[in-house]
């Protein structure tokens, strides 16, 4: 689509100790590259293009489902737009969802009764006390389309080692076909419920031993389980069109869990993907490693939060997931998935006091919804880089300045500039012979909207 790169550039800006928060400024005009050499640039490269865009967005828990129940219809409406709305909200499109339990439900449960091997017992009804009616109620906000991954943080407990839900273990091997099945039912009782499933993930933090709802996979094992069981019961069942991504735990060992999965080529071909976390520090490398290895598989961010409980109006919590979503997209990352969408004034409900943050805390005392930093900084990016974007070259001339730049299917493009210093900074957005001037405030960020 042919749009008008030559019209004044908007911007759109959120800034600590100030009121911008998603604010549109006026926009600035371009003026003419003179050739000479000019400092403080922030080039664009239109015609260098990197990959595409699912979509951003965040976790469907029974713990936000809970909680946005008990402050009542009209916020529980004014959260679900805040987040999913294509003007009025973020327009999230890519999101997450528990298989059973997770710690953020009020308690370890499952669809099947205790000891039913055969499953026969499936039964998601707990879910529509709280759960399934968030995720429909959300695909019915006006403009809304989002895609939903799902992921267990456990089996169920008699089909592991240690015979409970919480504190690791390992799926038993005799139950690996059960458990591939599981899946498959629950991805159809979904999608009779009206919530269709696009990607399954096999384990959430598979190398994690929690003491809440937690199971070991080795890569070896979590690669024969897709090859031998998964993959296959999903292609039997008609459900071959769900995406399966491996690993879903952080960035350290993205790289080694990616090469024994996809390096073996019966596995590979069941595989999207994989998915990471940032529980373990930035190490974007290993993103790129990943992709220079396995160019046709994806990577996406499954999961982040801030933990420790709730932290109102703290401005490093927005700072944390915009350094972290710039990182990622510029090392390939095709989307971006927060953890909880809102929880209550302490963090839970969780099963295990495992208290965390949201970008939207929703007071159940008071009744109040507090719009955390996070909040707005994921905005900046997830609002204005649509599905379908395809991030394009960009460079700039200091690291004072984070920056990743995307041209959507419209053609527009949007540029998203970091700034996380204590000064503010000076830069010339520059593309092709035009320039425009800005500033970067301290403790900001800013989208800047082209065409």
């Amino acid at each position: 689509m042919t749009v008008d790169d030559t019209k004044p550039v908007r911007l759109v800006q959120t800034a600590r100790d100030t009121g911008d928060r998603l604010t549109e400024h006026l926009p600035v005009e371009w003026r003419p590259d003179e050739e000479g050499v000019e400092n403080g640039l922030l080039n664009l490269y239109p015609d260098v293009k990197y990959q595409e865009i699912e979509g951003f967005g965040g976790a469907f828990t029974e713990a936000g489902a809970v909680t946005l129940q008990k402050v009542g219809a009209e916020k529980r409406e004014e959260v679900l737009n805040a987040y999913f709305h294509p003007e009025r909200g973020l327009g999230y499109t890519l999101c997450r969802t528990h298989i059973h339990s997770c710690d953020f439900s009020l308690g370890n449960y499952t669809y099947v009764e205790d000891g039913d091997r055969e499953l026969a017992t499936f039964d998601v009804s707990r879910d529509e006390e709280a759960l399934l009616p968030f995720i429909r109620d959300a695909l019915a906000v006006e403009g809304a389309a989002f895609k939903l991954m799902a992921t267990p943080w456990s089996p169920l407990a008699w089909m592991k080692t240690n015979g409970q839900m919480n504190g690791g273990g390992k799926l038993l091997p005799e139950f690996r076909d059960a458990w591939a099945r599981y899946f498959a039912k629950y991805i159809r009782a979904y999608r009779d419920k009206g919530v269709p499933i696009w990607a399954v993930s096999v384990q959430n933090e598979a190398k994690a031993v929690q003491r809440w709802d937690s199971c070991i996979f080795t890569a070896e094992e979590e690669r024969d389980f897709v090859k031998e069981h998964l993959g296959p019961t999903l292609e039997r069942e008609g459900l071959s069109d769900v995406n399966l991504i491996v690993w879903d735990h952080n960035k350290e060992r993205v790289y080694e869990r990616a090469k024994i999965a996809f390096e073996d080529p019966e596995a590979a071909r069941w595989l999207w993907g994989i998915g990471f976390h940032w529980y373990s520090g930035d190490h974007f490398g290993g993103l790129e490693a990943t992709h220079r290895r396995f160019p046709d598989k994806k990577l996406l961010f499954t999961e982040g939060c801030v933990e420790n409980g709730v932290k109102l109006g703290a401005w490093t919590q927005g700072e944390r997931y915009a350094h972290h979503m710039i990182g990622d997209l510029n090392h390939w990352a095709c989307g971006w998935i927060d953890w909880n969408l809102a929880l209550d004034e302490r963090g839970g409900p969780n099963h295990v006091g495992n208290y965390c943050d949201a970008p939207i805390i929703a007071d159940t005392t008071t009744g109040e919804i507090h719009y955390q930093s996070s909040y707005y900084y994921i905005g900046q990016i997830s609002k204005y880089v649509r599905p379908g974007a395809v991030r394009i070259g960009s460079s700039v001339y200091t690291d004072a300045l984070e920056t990743v730049a995307f041209e959507n299917p419209d053609g527009t493009k949007a540029v998203v500039v970091l700034n996380r210093t204590d000064a503010e900074v000076p830069y010339t957005l520059r593309m092709d012979d035009r320039l425009a001037e800005f500033v970067s405030p301290a403790h900001s960020i800013q989208t800047l909207l082209i065409g």
